[in-house]
C-alpha cells in the first residue's frame, strides 16, 4: 500500500494531511500522468474545505494543460457517471466520505467510471513525490467549464427502475451530497418522500456522516411516525446506502448485501463479489439463488476490480457500498436505494419480511489504535502467530489481513484500516457471546 493513498483514495484531516498545496500538486501530477492534455470531471461534497480543495486541485490541472469539467456539489457516483457521460479522461471527487467534518480527501476515476486501481494510484504518487510535473506555458493553460450532470444522472437511474406500485419513503441524506439527488429521484419514480437532513451542510449538524444504526435513530422514528414503507440513509458523499424497514428497524449492512445479492442473481445469474469482512449470510442467500460468491480485499475499488475480472453484475461491502454493474463500477447510494424499492415491489412483500427471512448472525466489529507506520509490523506478527493460537481453525484467508474460519462456522478477521490509524477486528458467530469472545481473544494477544 502506498503512503499517500489508502483503500479509498487520499484522505486525512484538512491542513494536517490534506492541504491545498497537496491537492494542487496532485492536480499537477494527474495532468502530467494524462500527458498534459485531456479533460477531467471534478466534483465535491459539502464539507467546508471542499470548495477550497476543488479550486486548488483544478488550478493544478489547468496549470499543466488539462481542461476541467466543474460538476460542483454532487455525489461521488455522479462523478463516475460524468466521466463516462462526458467522455473525460479522468474524474476526481473531493470528499472524505463518512469521516468526520474536519477530514477531507480526493478519489480518482478513470474514463470508464471505475475508481483508480492501486497501481494507477501508485503512478500518481510516484509523479507527485518526485515533483516531476510539466507546467505548460501561458498559451497551453487549460480552462474550467461548469458542467451540470445531476439531471442526466437522475434520468439514467429513473429510466432503469420499474416500480409497479407507489411507495412512501423517508430519506435521511445526512446533510451530504445526495441532498440534491435522492429526494428528487424518488419523486420522479412516483414516491411520496419525507426527507430529513436534506440541506447540504459540511458541519453535518444532523448526525455524523456515516449511515450506521446509532446515527439513524431519527430516521427510524420518522419511518414509524409517518407510516413510511421504508427509509433510506446515505453517507456524506452518497456512495453508500442503508435501509430501515417499515417497523423502524435498521437492516444490517450484511443482510442488505445478502438480499440485494440474491435479487441480482435472480435477475442476472452468475457471481456476486464481496469482501473478506462480509457475513456468511451473503454466501447462504446468494447460493440459495443459484449464484456464487467471490471474495476480495476490503474497499470498493477491490470489489469493482474483481467484478470486472469475473464478469459479475453486482458486488458490494457490508458498509452499504453496493455496485450495480449495469450502470458503472462505482458504489451508488441513490441507484441502490431505488433498486431496493424495485426489489420490495417485485417480491411483493414488506422490507420487514424480507429482512426477517434472512438468518441473523451476530457480527461484532471493534478496532485498536495503531499508527500507520506500525501496521505492517503488527500484521506480520498476526499472520505468523495467530493461526496456531486458536483451536478449530478450518481455513485461513490472507488476501487482506488475516481471516480465520472455524469448524463451527464462526470466523474472525484482523486487518489494518486503509483510511484510519487502526487495526480493525471483525468476528461473526451463531451467538453474540461467542462473537464477542473471539474479538476479546484477539485483543488479548494482539501486539501493542
Amino acid at each position: 500500500m502506498s503512503n499517500l493513498f489508502g483503500t479509498s483514495g487520499v484522505r486525512g484531516i484538512y491542513l494536517e494531511k490534506v492541504s491545498p498545496d497537496l491537492v494542487f500538486n496532485l492536480g499537477r501530477a494527474l495532468a502530467t500522468h494524462l500527458d498534459n492534455s485531456g479533460k477531467v470531471a471534478v466534483g465535491r461534497d459539502p464539507r467546508t474545505s471542499s470548495v477550497v480543495l476543488e479550486g486548488y486541485f483544478s488550478a493544478g490541472l489547468i496549470s499543466c494543460g488539462c481542461n476541467v469539467k466543474k460538476l460542483g456539489l454532487v455525489p461521488t457516483p455522479a462523478v463516475s457517471f460524468a466521466a463516462r457521460e462526458f467522455g473525460t479522461d479522468a474524474g476526481a471527487m473531493i470528499t472524505a466520505s463518512h469521516n468526520p467534518p474536519e477530514y477531507n480527501g480526493i478519489k480518482f476515476f478513470n474514463s470508464d467510471g471505475m475508481a483508480y486501481t492501486p497501481a494507477m494510484e501508485a503512478e500518481i504518487e510516484r509523479i507527485y513525490s518526485r515533483g516531476i510535473f510539466e507546467p505548460t506555458p501561458w498559451d497551453g493553460v487549460g480552462n474550467v467549464e461548469t458542467a451540470g450532470i445531476l439531471e442526466e444522472y437522475i434520468n439514467k437511474i429513473s429510466d432503469m427502475i420499474k416500480l409497479d406500485r407507489k411507495f412512501k419513503v423517508a430519506v435521511d441524506c445526512g446533510n451530504g451530497a445526495t441532498s440534491a439527488v435522492t429526494p428528487y429521484l424518488l419523486r420522479r419514480l412516483g414516491c411520496e418522500v419525507v426527507a430529513i437532513n436534506s440541506q447540504p451542510d459540511g458541519t453535518f449538524p444532523g448526525h455524523p456522516p456515516e449511515p450506521v444504526a446509532e446515527n439513524l435513530r431519527d430516521l427510524c422514528e420518522v419511518v414509524r411516525s409517518v407510516k413510511a414503507d421504508l427509509g433510506l440513509a446515505h453517507d456524506g458523499d452518497g456512495d453508500r446506502v442503508l435501509a430501515v424497514d417499515e417497523m423502524g428497524r435498521v437492516v444490517p449492512g450484511d443482510e442488505l448485501l445478502a438480499s440485494m445479492g440474491a435479487y441480482a442473481v435472480k435477475n442476472f445469474g452468475g457471481v456476486v463479489v464481496t469482501t473478506v469482512d462480509a457475513s456468511k449470510v451473503v454466501d447462504e442467500q446468494v447460493t440459495s439463488a443459484d449464484g456464487k460468491v467471490v471474495r476480495t480485499r476490503v474497499g470498493d475499488v477491490s470489489v469493482a476490480q474483481k467484478m470486472k475480472t469475473v464478469g459479475a453484475k453486482f458486488g458490494g461491502e457490508p458498509s452499504g457500498a453496493l455496485i450495480w454493474g449495469g450502470v458503472h463500477l462505482c458504489p451508488d447510494g441513490p441507484l441502490i436505494g431505488a433498486k431496493i424499492l424495485e426489489m420490495v415491489a417485485e417480491m411483493n412483500k414488506p422490507l420487514s419480511k424480507i429482512k426477517d427471512e434472512i438468518p441473523h448472525y451476530p457480527v461484532v466489529r471493534s478496532k485498536i489504535a495503531c499508527p500507520n507506520k506500525e501496521k505492517p509490523k503488527v500484521m506480520e506478527v498476526v499472520k505468523e502467530r495467530f493461526p496456531s493460537r486458536f483451536e478449530g481453525v478450518s481455513e485461513v484467508l490472507s488476501m487482506d489481513g488475516l481471516r480465520l474460519e472455524f469448524e463451527d462456522g464462526s470466523w474472525v478477521l484482523i486487518r489494518p484500516s486503509g483510511t484510519e490509524p487502526y487495526i480493525r477486528i471483525t468476528a461473526e458467530a451463531d451467538n453474540q457471546e461467542k462473537a464477542e469472545l473471539l474479538v476479546d481473544n484477539v485483543k488479548k494477544i494482539l501486539p501493542r
